[in-house]
């Protein structure tokens, strides 16, 4: 039964992901924030999320929306284990955008969709000036209102793997003096990482206490940011 709903999500996938981005193509003359509601808010994501919950049974609770009161766009700083936070997210958070290598805005359909929506693009391979220019871009999102999603181990990992965490996120909330919001979750259990197949059941998301950047260095920021992330997601899988 698991293995048939995994296909139909990804027929769905495959149906609904070549319309949006056509769609997303077409609006581009329009407002980033408005893009956005169209694709995601009331579009594609909320459809794929629709599919992921009644299809393949995986549901999801959210813990420590508390924390998010008064706080203004900031870095949303979260474990990374699938391909479901990167939706599910944009269904508990404010408008947001991710930060990509620039290679994923030319595959077809796929980069159109990301470049609607408003992603910041970074070439790896230019150093200094590529922080300094996504930097840039960085705080024009802010100022738009949208919230900034980092990965701080940079790829997708195993429920229990130990990784040690970049400093990307540090820096780019202490160089914006803005506050990098911890996100735990055990979505590696549900949507395994090298797996096609789907595991009904119900994922947990809890928020952290914003992590202020006043006065830290960046290891600070980044071990603080570790400890409560790796904790939350240790009690989170008990």
């Amino acid at each position: 039964m698991n293995a048939i709903r995994s296909i139909l999500f990804y027929v769905a996938a495959l149906v609904l992901t070549p319309i949006y981005c056509v769609i997303g193509t077409l609006i581009l003359p329009l407002p980033a924030r408005i893009r956005y509601r169209i694709v995601s808010t009331f579009g594609w994501t909320r459809l794929m999320m629709w599919v992921v919950e009644y299809i393949c049974g995986i549901k999801y609770k959210v813990e420590g929306l508390e924390n998010l009161q008064g706080v203004k766009p900031a870095i949303i700083c979260s474990k990374h284990q699938s391909a479901w936070e990167t939706m599910a997210l944009q269904m508990v958070f404010p408008p947001q955008v991710y930060i990509a290598k620039k290679e994923l805005l030319y595959i077809p359909f796929f980069g159109w969709g990301l470049a609607t929506i408003s992603t910041i693009f970074i070439d790896r391979s230019a150093g200094v000036e590529s922080r300094n220019k996504m930097l840039d871009v960085s705080k024009k999102r802010l100022n738009d209102g949208f919230w900034i999603v980092i990965f701080p181990e940079g790829t997708r990992t195993e429920p229990g793997a130990k990784v040690k965490y970049k400093k990307g996120a540090a820096d780019m909330a202490r160089a914006l003096e803005v506050p990098l919001v911890p996100v735990a979750h055990n979505a590696g259990d549900y949507w395994p990482k090298n797996s096609w197949m789907k595991r009904p059941g119900t994922i947990t998301v809890s928020i952290g206490r914003p992590i202020y950047p006043d006065g830290r260095d960046l290891a600070s920021i980044t071990n603080a940011a570790h400890a409560w992330i790796e904790g939350e997601v240790a009690r989170i899988r008990q």
